[in-house]
């Protein structure tokens, strides 16, 4: 029986592990935050009162062996000047159409797997959407995880609200089961406080995973987010995430030990990003942690990345051990 990997989080770092990981003989499963409020996301969870469905179509067409251009229909986003379909991508809009007609989005994400030929499963981490808030090191209270993110401040703690009165927060049932039965669990790489710390903080999903019998691995980010992060060490990120666990959970942290050169980051470009992650292996093994520090490192697009199929390779190791 495939060894099962659950993978924690949202934004654009996910896909890019998913991918050479769905080539592998294993059991995947993304769990995946409901607190976008921004953008095409953000606009049809208002109006078609639906989870947001961007971070899900990005991991659904990872998992993805269909035909290249279905996928990139799947993917294709309506230009500025089209008005009402304005920054619409037509997967979200599809996304939202099925979880009306099924009336349920595990529904719809199952309907469209099986369309997409997906390998593996896509679970939100709760089936309403939910309001991310944030409490900065000043004191000062957040709300809503665009607005968090632009205001580039420096955070301290995170959790979600309803986004309607009276309503009862709960963890997807198949996101906790598949927690519970995994083997490994990995977080990341993506954003610390909006793309990770945001499905943990939902209720149950930390109690879950300080129960479940899986090695947990967190992969560290190779660029500080601006404001939210700026000068973390790797350790650093670690401690956060272990706050929000509410125990020492992480076995292992994947850490890049490469340098980004200089003069290759746009940074006006990648606006959130601000300076490469210091690597501090003492502070990490003192949260009971193994380093595993390798060249993680994938230089494109005027940016730095994750190389995919590195990380990939070194998780499969450490599933063996």
């Amino acid at each position: 029986m495939p060894a099962k990997i659950v993978m924690i989080g949202g934004g654009s770092g996910l896909p890019v592990i998913i991918k050479p990981l769905v080539k592998a003989d294993v059991d995947l499963t993304a769990i995946v935050t409901v607190a976008d409020d921004g953008g095409s996301s953000g606009l049809l969870r208002d109006y078609v009162n639906i989870i947001p469905p961007g971070d899900i179509r990005n991991i659904l067409v990872a998992m993805s062996g269909a035909d290249q251009k279905l996928l990139d229909l799947f993917q294709y986003r309506f230009q500025t000047h089209d008005d009402f379909l304005a920054k619409h991508a037509v997967g979200n809009l599809l996304i939202a159409a099925l979880t009306e007609m099924t009336g349920d989005v595990s529904e719809a994400i199952r309907e469209l797997s099986h369309y997409l030929k997906i390998k593996g499963q896509v679970y939100p981490v709760a089936k309403e959407p939910l309001i991310l808030n944030a409490k900065t090191l000043s004191g000062e209270h957040l709300s809503g995880e665009a607005a968090i993110t632009a205001a580039h401040q420096a955070l301290d703690t995170v959790w979600v609200s309803a986004s309607k009165d009276n309503q009862k927060i709960e963890a997807n049932p198949e996101a906790i089961d598949a927690i519970l039965s995994a083997d490994m669990i990995v977080y990341g790489p993506g954003s610390l406080f909006t793309s990770i710390l945001p499905n943990i903080v939902v209720p149950g999903v930390k109690e879950a995973l300080q129960v479940t019998p899986a090695k947990q691995v967190y992969i560290a980010n190779i660029m500080t987010q601006k404001g939210e992060t700026d000068a973390y060490t790797d350790a650093e990120h670690l401690a956060v995430l272990d706050r929000h666990l509410g125990k020492d959970m992480v076995g292992a942290v994947l850490t890049n030990q490469t340098e980004v050169p200089d003069d290759f980051v746009d940074y006006q470009r990648w606006g959130e990003i601000s300076t490469q992650v210091k690597q501090d292996p003492e502070a990490i093994e003192k949260l009971n942690a193994q380093v595993v520090s390798r060249d993680f490192l994938l230089l494109r697009d005027a940016g730095a990345f994750h190389d995919g199929e590195k990380v990939a390779k070194v998780l499969l190791s450490l599933l063996e051990d």
